[in-house]
């Protein structure tokens, strides 16, 4: 009996813990604690949506979209929601694919991250935002999911602007695409954090890169009432996004439409071209008016997730590297158009700009015949007709000459170098600062640039010099011997400027290497107001509705280093050429009463290659508005292949042969007037 009593009275002190305990407890949630559990109550009722903002669209210079948006059905997947499921998503992720129409293997591939390793499709953007697997369902797909949303955790179905290119492929390099943003990205780019929506796109590339912060607006926040299953019940506060700003360029469509047409068929007619570019410039403004480079390729194909196959083509040397613009990354000898510097070189070294030199066949330089094309001497000529006929040894002399007052191999102090310190003055060797990311420099050799390359360079070439190149040997034994004695000259006097070195520099070959683009800013400046500018594609920056943010102006980066009448005298030469020049047969028949044209053919060498074709021009030739250059990698002479492009491009602003793209034969100069509804006045 008294251990039952003993037993009651431990019970009853358990009960009466166990009451004192629960009672403390119900006070410290309902008292202590309870705002803090009531806050995380209504949380759970809530949810906070990002909405994306509407990219901006980028027109030409009348107004037409370069690039523009459309409304399409996009399904996403929260990739870390679906991981969480108890069996990895894998039943959501076989349901999703059976409404989708596709494998289960390729949805995966495309919500994993990418990496080195990871071949395309993969995620390269964020892996705590939604991951879009399909960018175009149907709406019965998309119903399917909302309508069955607990058979579809962690998956969205709704509306979003998708990017549309009108020119297809046309001046895709320039436009450039969109692609996730990549953690790396929100930590380097202050600007880009603070707009994030967490679905938004960036620009990669071109107009879309550069003016990615103007495009891609603010996002807003909807706050959705929600059930316990996640279903939405009603709307609690919502904020607008900011619709992304308009570019509108210079360029203009129907010219590009132009130029890139003129470059296929260049190609076409070259049977060993592997790529050509071209350039529009206004003269006057600086603006690009086209750019055009081939291979390309249609931007679209980012659209959802590029495919492996897709992505090496664009990065593969054999299919050209679409990817790349050949305008602002390609690197070639400029050929006999560089002899607009070169002419200006002499004229500021003391020769005279109407005085009469021998143009004979050949010239030696350094015991070697430097010759003229087809070793055609022309007798005593002026400057003029060198360069019409494009006289090669008048230059080659002159660069001799240069080279010895200059101390030869033994140079004196400070060397004046004319070829080459007035070249850099024309833009060349520097980037031109076009709104373009990843423009090259080309490349204007000289004495210092010689002796730092020996420096980067001399060990490799010692040891070449004794070990020569067996993997060559193999294949071409005349080709290795000659690389061997190569370098052993590099060895041991690779820092010499050698006055061959000078000759071909004069007239465009050897070590120099120019883009189209800086080809074509020179060319401007010289026929223009003998400014250079750093050419623009983008002309300005409105708001959706119309309201005027930034005019965009291509700046005056440097004056030529020559006097209106020299650049009067090269100007009035190139204007022949067409007629009586290196051009005279592919503008045949050209009617040069209705506009007349004027510019410099090129040709230059390439080892183991065919020749770098060019045309760099310009038109009205009295009182030119447009610089057109044109070049074709392996596409033989200038006259041949670069030439007739060019005068295709002419006859299609022009409208010699059918409707003409600039039917007032000038640039448009007025911005295109934007309603407040974000659509334009035509």
């Amino acid at each position: 009996m008294i251990r039952v009593r003993a037993r009651l009275v431990v019970l009853q002190f358990l009960v009466l813990t166990l009451l004192v305990v629960l009672a403390v407890r119900l006070w410290q949630v309902q008292v202590v604690r309870g705002g803090q559990f009531v806050a995380a109550a209504t949380e759970t009722r809530t949810r906070d949506v990002i909405v994306p903002a509407v990219r901006g669209q980028i027109l030409d210079a009348t107004g037409r979209p370069l690039v523009r948006n459309r409304t399409s059905l996009v399904v996403s997947v929260d990739r870390s929601e679906v991981e969480r499921m108890r069996d990895g998503g894998r039943a959501v992720m076989k349901r999703l694919a059976a409404v989708l129409d596709r494998p289960v293997k390729e949805l995966r591939e495309r919500i994993r991250p990418c990496g080195p390793h990871v071949s395309r499709p993969c995620w390269p953007g964020s892996l705590y935002s939604p991951i879009p697997i399909d960018d175009n369902v149907s709406p019965r797909e998309a119903l399917q999911i909302l309508e069955r949303q607990e058979d579809f955790p962690g998956v969205i179905a709704e509306v979003q602007p998708v990017r549309e290119y009108p020119l297809g492929s046309g001046a895709s390099q320039t436009l450039g695409y969109l692609q996730p943003v990549t953690e790396q990205e929100l930590k380097k780019r202050s600007t880009l954090k603070a707009n994030f929506s967490g679905v938004d796109l960036v620009g990669r590339d071109g107009l879309e890169y550069v003016y990615d912060d103007a495009l891609r607006g603010s996002p807003g926040l909807r706050r959705v009432q929600v059930d316990r299953m996640g279903k939405v019940l009603g709307i609690e506060r919502q904020t607008s996004p900011t619709p992304g700003d308009i570019l509108i360029t210079n360029m203009d469509a129907d010219v590009q439409k132009v130029v890139d047409q003129a470059l296929v068929n260049a190609m076409k007619n070259a049977p060993r071209a592997d790529g050509a570019a071209a350039v529009v410039l206004d003269v006057k403004t600086g603006g690009v008016i086209a750019i055009g480079s081939m291979p390309t390729y249609d931007p679209a194909v980012w659209a959802g997730g590029i495919s492996e196959k897709d992505y090496q083509r664009l990065l593969s040397e054999k299919a050209g590297l679409p990817l790349v613009s050949r305008a602002t990354h390609g690197q070639y000898a400029p050929g006999s158009t560089f002899k607009v510097s070169s002419l200006s070189a002499m004229i500021r070294d003391g020769y005279p700009l109407h005085g009469k030199y021998d143009c004979p066949g050949a010239y030696d330089i350094g015991g070697r015949a430097f010759h003229n094309f087809h070793g055609i001497g022309m007798g005593v000529i002026d400057l003029h007709t060198a360069l019409v006929k494009s006289c090669d040894t008048i230059f080659y002399k002159a660069a001799s000459e240069m080279w010895t007052r200059d101390g030869g191999n033994k140079p004196v102090p400070h060397p004046k170098e004319p070829m080459t310190n007035t070249a850099k003055l024309f833009g060349f060797g520097r980037k031109t600062g076009i709104d373009l990311p990843g423009e090259v420099s080309g490349r204007i050799p000289g004495r210092r640039w010689k002796r730092q390359q020996w420096a980067a360079t001399k060990d490799a070439s010692c040891t070449r010099a004794k070990t020569g190149y067996p993997e060559v040997e193999k294949k071409d034994p005349g080709r290795a011997k000659y690389l061997k004695t190569l370098a052993h000259e590099n060895c041991v006097e690779g820092f010499e400027w050698h006055v061959s070195e000078a000759a071909n520099l004069s007239i465009g070959q050897g070590d120099v290497l120019v883009t189209p683009l800086q080809l074509a800013a020179a060319y401007a400046a010289i026929v223009g107001d003998g400014k250079l500018r750093s050419p623009r594609i983008a002309k300005a920056i409105v708001r959706p509705d119309g309201t005027h943010v930034q005019e965009i102006k291509a700046p005056v980066t440097a004056r030529l280093p020559i006097t209106k009448e020299t650049r009067d005298y090269i100007r009035a030469a190139l204007s022949e050429v067409t007629s009586d020049g290196t051009a005279a047969g592919a503008f045949s028949g050209f009617p040069m009463n209705v506009v007349k044209i004027g510019g410099k053919t090129g040709t230059a060498e390439v080892y183991g290659k065919e020749d770098t074709s060019w045309f760099a021009s310009f038109a009205p030739a009295a009182d030119p508005r447009f610089v057109v250059v044109v070049t074709i990698s392996q596409g033989g002479q200038g006259a041949m292949a670069a030439a007739p492009a060019a005068r295709e491009i002419y006859e299609g602003i022009y409208g010699i042969k059918g409707k003409a793209a600039l039917p007032d034969g000038k640039p448009v100069e007025k911005l295109p007037s934007i309603r407040k509804d974000g659509t334009v006045v035509r």
